[in-house]
């Protein structure tokens, strides 16, 4: 993890996940390699004592290092119009960094959210992974315990939110992303308490879990 941004206190490791400060984030990027693509907007939305805080959520949308790819806009809808004038992903950090200091990161596939924070923050993406509770990861768990099978496909975001009654308005829109993994975690983790994993250590090391294919 960058030394710039401080993690959760580390006695709340082996304390219930309730007492711990959680941030949802989701990026939404010109692609997926971190070598050549860049990111279009971050959405953050803090969880604190198992409630969603959308009050302090964050949106930003920001102007990519490279040009947008007509891929990525049928994906995500943010056209070169809209950030025309936006900025930086190193002027809009500054935000980013107060969205995350102090709290473990929630993230849907945890490896594309890891590669872009060593893009944004430096440092190894395994750095930032040690960090991020992978909700994807947690809906295997959940899965595997109950004895159910499921396929690769099962395990997108929004047919996830779908399957755990979950709302959600607008796919691939940074903050509503970072919002439907805000409350796909609250579901996954409550019930996966019952069975050993109520605290951020389990649930930690169980986001290094693989992903079914």
């Amino acid at each position: 993890m960058s030394p710039d941004i401080s993690g959760p206190p580390r006695k709340l490791r082996r304390r219930p996940w309730i007492e711990a400060e959680f941030a949802a984030l989701d990026f939404e990027t010109t692609g997926l390699d971190p070598r050549r693509d860049a990111v279009v907007s971050f959405g953050v939305v803090p969880v604190r004592r198992g409630r969603v805080i959308l009050a302090e959520s964050v949106y930003r949308e920001v102007a990519p290092a490279v040009p947008l790819t007509a891929t990525s806009i049928v994906i995500h809808g943010i056209r070169p119009i809209d950030i025309r004038g936006a900025p930086a992903i190193a002027e809009a950090r500054s935000e980013l960094h107060a969205a995350l200091d102090g709290r473990y990161v929630l993230a849907w596939a945890a490896e594309v959210e890891a590669d872009f924070l060593a893009t944004v923050f430096g440092r190894r993406p395994a750095n930032w992974l040690r960090r991020i509770v992978d909700v994807l990861r947690l809906a295997v768990l959940a899965d595997r315990i109950d004895g159910s099978v499921r396929l690769f496909g099962d395990y997108a975001l929004a047919v996830a939110a779908k399957r755990y009654g979950v709302p959600m308005e607008r796919p691939h829109h940074a903050l509503d992303d970072a919002l439907t993994t805000a409350q796909l975690f609250l579901v996954l983790a409550t019930r996966l308490s019952r069975y050993g994993y109520g605290t951020p250590r389990r649930l930690l090391r169980a986001s290094a879990g693989p992903i079914p294919r």
